[in-house]
């Protein structure tokens, strides 16, 4: 179906099937960002059959394959992350910070390399900014992986989202977006100390909750 926004007069095409029969939905407008009301119950969709586990996973990577580069080896302790800015202004903030807190910044250059790595590799650190390689944070295949890995491995992932919408720092934005730490890209002059304090609190909370899990023998 298509799709209209009201503010830009930008239109969509949404496959029927990605939308939720019989709900009212709020789509976000690609081009500014707006809000568009969907009420699917006018539309008369139907429920289509919910997905086996695995064909859901094929059809999310279909669109990212594997890409022919190995992923470069590195010391032993040395802990890594994976920046995916293409701004030259914000890299020179952030990569020195990152540098200074004993971060080895990998920078791809599309998210289909990006996601090659970081299914190869466990790293530390993703920063990842709101419209890299032409994608929003909303759906954004980065974040739909780390969504689908389990607890054990997603804790060890500090997971950092810039973007103008966010406050930095606003902790029921970044639980509501399943990341670590959010920041507003104003702030990044400021972004080492901002990354140390989220980082301190994050290690802070999960020895908390690994002393816990210690506790009741599930560890």
């Amino acid at each position: 179906m298509h799709i209209t926004c009201s503010s830009c007069g930008t239109t969509l095409s949404v496959p029927d099937e990605k939308l939720p029969p019989n709900q009212v939905v709020n789509i976000t407008c690609p081009k500014c960002k707006g809000k568009i009301r969907v009420d699917t119950r006018e539309l008369g969709l139907k429920s289509a059959e919910p997905k086996k586990e695995e064909e859901a996973e094929e059809e999310f990577f279909s669109g990212y394959e594997d890409d022919a580069s190995p992923l470069e080896f590195f010391e032993e302790g040395v802990k890594l992350a994976i920046v995916l800015e293409s701004d030259d202004l914000r890299l020179s903030d952030i990569t020195p910070a990152l540098d200074e807190l004993g971060y080895k910044a990998i920078q791809p250059l599309t998210l289909q390399e990006a996601l090659s790595k970081i299914r190869l590799h466990p790293f530390d650190m993703i920063m990842l900014s709101d419209g890299f390689d032409g994608k929003g944070l909303d759906g954004n295949p980065i974040i739909n992986y780390l969504n689908h890995l389990s607890m054990s491995v997603r804790r060890k992932i500090f997971l950092v989202l810039l973007s103008d919408r966010f406050k930095t720092m606003d902790n029921m934005m970044a639980f509501a977006m399943s990341a670590n730490l959010v920041v507003n890209p104003e702030d990044l002059p400021n972004i080492r100390l901002i990354l140390k304090k989220g980082t301190s609190e994050n290690e802070k909370f999960y020895k908390v909750f690994m002393d816990m899990l210690k506790e009741v023998g599930r560890e």
